[in-house]
């Protein structure tokens, strides 16, 4: 299986673009599911510890993260049912389910994790992420389609002469066929 660069990088393009809208909307989403849950933070912490400064760098690593997974989501994309917006979400909400789990890894082991709220068992930060990667997805999915769309094809021009009036009835000189007396070919 060949794997087309163009596409590649376009997918990678959608999927960080959709990474930064995820993390640009999060003081809103936090104040709607009333948790601290920050992905951006949490990823920012990683890097720099308990010290600040955390924002560029959990910046980076999201959008780099979300041009990762659109890279790979390109790939499989062409074979997966239904509309882009649905494939994207789908995709994305499965991973977000796979992933929930290791929650209870950052909780324990995360270098800053006297300064990040506890995940394991917080329902509003689940749910939180559910809205997350929805929207991430629905967004993945319509840019990855959008960058990758199959260029027009234009219709070839008719190899013969005739071409139809624009009244699309031809053209009444070509209806009626004299012959010189000759049977036909």
């Amino acid at each position: 299986m060949a794997i087309d660069r163009r596409r590649t990088l376009r997918g990678a393009l959608a999927g960080g673009i959709a990474a930064g809208a995820w993390a640009l909307q999060q003081p809103l989403d936090k104040r709607a599911f009333a948790s601290r849950y920050d992905d951006v933070e949490l990823l920012g912490r990683f890097a720099t510890g308990t010290r600040d400064g955390w924002y560029l760098p959990g910046f980076a690593a999201h959008a780099a993260n979300g041009a990762l997974f659109g890279a790979v989501y390109t790939q499989v994309a062409p074979h997966l049912p239904g509309p882009p917006a649905a494939r994207g979400a789908q995709v994305a909400l499965l991973e977000h389910l796979a992933l929930w789990p290791a929650g209870r890894l950052s909780d324990r082991f995360h270098p800053g994790r006297e300064r990040l709220p506890v995940l394991t068992g917080s329902r509003r930060a689940f749910w939180q992420a559910v809205w997350r990667h929805a929207l991430f997805g629905v967004l993945l999915g319509e840019l990855e389609a959008r960058l990758n769309r199959p260029a027009p094809t234009e219709e070839p021009e008719p190899s013969y002469e005739y071409r139809p009036s624009a009244n699309g009835h031809g053209n009444l000189e070509h209806a009626v066929r004299v012959d010189s007396g000759n049977p036909p070919e």
